[in-house]
């Protein structure tokens, strides 16, 4: 796990009550520089892992009181090395063991990083409509490796992990922007692939666009899978690109693929495709809810939890019953296609009762 430094400035006579305090929490190190005008900067050396409760406690202790400013610093590296400076400890010391957070980044450092992901800005526009032209010319050609570079720049991994971290959370205001970002690119997406269907499709031969209309159960546990991942990149610290080309792998083509259709009036296909994009929508955020809920992710205060609980709860039942309402769908699709497949016309009633021998 890396190492985070907390930077805490306060009056020089604080300076002891907050290294005590936080020694509880068995720090990697703690020291302080004294500045010009009676203030001191105290510094944390810990994991990332511990840097959530250390955050808290100082927060819940001096969160309003005048002059007190805290920073949260990635640390790339330290010596002596953390192992050398636990074993020096020993084991057995009487501070009470810190609360790690399993294993993940602190609620503070996740919440800026998802929440600058949700801004809705002419770069994430950009990418977006350039996203969207890649994709839809690999769809029309059937080029794989063009689709597979559409989903490298389609910025679509940060606003939807930003919405279910906002359902986790209860945070209506980073909600509302999230919501607003995917709005934005899945219309500009949308617009701009109809466009281009109006101009450059002229059937439904494209092998890529005709499979992304046939829409499977195993799609749907692709689409979790992704929407996991992402919630794990980001709990983690370590943002990969490859786990936003998964995320847009579920989302960018069927999005495409139903804009060319419906451009091209190519019904059918067109409904499918938007069966497809739907199903994934609802299942990369629901996994993404569920791994924040599994991952810990929890406000600092009881009331806030509160909020967040009914939050998550009745977000993870909308997804799940919107989840439902496609699944049945896709089966009724399924079986209407059977259903009007050619050569599949019902026996006569002489061919069901031949006499025996004929």
């Amino acid at each position: 796990m890396p190492l985070r430094l907390i930077e805490m400035m306060c009056p020089e006579a604080r300076g002891p009550e907050v290294e005590e305090l936080v020694r509880e929490h068995r720090p990697l190190g703690v020291w302080h520089d004294r500045m010009l005008d009676g203030q001191i900067i105290v510094k944390i050396l810990l994991r990332a892992e511990q840097a959530e409760p250390v955050l808290d406690l100082l927060e819940s202790r001096y969160g309003g009181v005048e002059g007190i400013h805290m920073l949260l610093l990635a640390v790339e590296a330290a010596l002596p090395r953390p192992e050398a400076v636990e074993e020096a400890k020993g084991e057995g010391a009487e501070q009470a063991p810190a609360k790690p957070t399993r294993g993940r980044i602190s609620r503070q450092e996740l919440y800026a990083d998802v929440s600058a992901s949700a801004e809705l800005s002419r770069i994430f526009m950009a990418l977006i409509v350039l996203s969207s032209v890649v994709a839809a010319v690999g769809l029309l050609r059937d080029n794989v490796a063009v689709i597979i570079g559409a989903m490298v720049i389609a910025p679509l991994l940060g606003p939807n992990m930003a919405l279910a971290f906002a359902a986790t959370l209860g945070d209506g205001e980073l909600g509302r922007r999230a919501l607003k970002t995917n709005l934005a690119g899945i219309a500009a997406a949308l617009g701009l692939s109809i466009l281009l269907g109006m101009f450059l499709h002229e059937g439904p031969t494209s092998h890529e666009i005709l499979m992304r209309s046939d829409v499977q159960l195993a799609d749907a546990v692709l689409a979790l899978a992704a929407g996991s991942a992402g919630a794990l990149a980001f709990t983690t610290g370590i943002h990969t690109p490859l786990v936003g080309v998964m995320v847009a792998v579920a989302l960018l083509p069927p999005l495409v693929a139903f804009g060319l259709s419906v451009g091209a009036a190519h019904w059918s296909a067109a409904l499918g495709t938007m069966l497809l994009f739907f199903t994934n929508l609802i299942c990369v955020n629901l996994a993404g809810v569920a791994t924040f809920l599994a991952r810990g992710v929890r406000p600092r205060t009881w009331w806030e939890a509160d909020r967040a609980r009914r939050a998550a709860r009745n977000t993870l039942m909308l997804w799940i019953l919107l989840l439902l309402g496609l699944v049945v769908a896709i089966v009724l699709s399924h079986e209407r296609v059977e259903a009007l497949a050619p050569g599949r016309e019902p026996p006569t009633p002489a061919a069901t009762h031949r006499p025996p021998g004929r």
